[in-house]
């Protein structure tokens, strides 16, 4: 007889798979959808008049006219909810909840909110306006060409 322990090594746990398997492709995805813009410093918003760069980043998201001035849209598909504070004015944010990583479903009067917990966030900034997070929604870039919106 061996001296060494006859206990079965650890196994992978269900929900630490799931989050290594969802890491890897939120990271395949960001390479994916990353620019080569220096100027690109997690600002979501956007000038209209950025014409140049056109539909380099991406298939169109939406129509600027999509959008509802003070509500916004999910783009479930793409993971990303693009809100328009004021009129002109594009910003975009994950559908991801920074409290228990559920995602966002509705925009309504200026908020953004989760259905899991009830968490809410602004449609201006995705900071929290109702917990229980305690974290505002990560900033996702966008470009406004036209009337035309992209994934960045």
């Amino acid at each position: 007889m061996s001296s060494e322990s006859l206990q079965p090594a650890p196994a992978l746990c269900r929900r630490t798979l799931l989050a290594a398997l969802g890491g890897a492709g939120l990271a395949a995805t960001l390479t994916a959808c990353g620019g080569s813009d220096d100027k690109s410093s997690g600002s979501s918003s956007n000038s209209s008049s950025d014409a140049s760069t056109g539909s380099a980043g991406g298939a169109a998201l939406a129509k600027t006219t999509d959008i509802p001035e003070g509500g916004g849209k999910i783009f479930a598909d793409q993971s990303v909810v693009v809100t328009q504070p004021t009129a002109g004015e594009f910003k975009a944010f994950s559908t991801v909840c920074p409290h228990q990583q559920q995602r966002v479903n509705s925009v309504d009067n200026g908020v953004i909110t989760c259905p899991a917990h009830g968490s809410q966030f602004s449609v201006t900034d995705g900071s929290v306006k109702k917990g229980p997070a305690t974290s505002g929604l990560t900033a996702a870039d966008i470009k406004v060409s036209g009337d035309s919106i992209t994934l960045a």
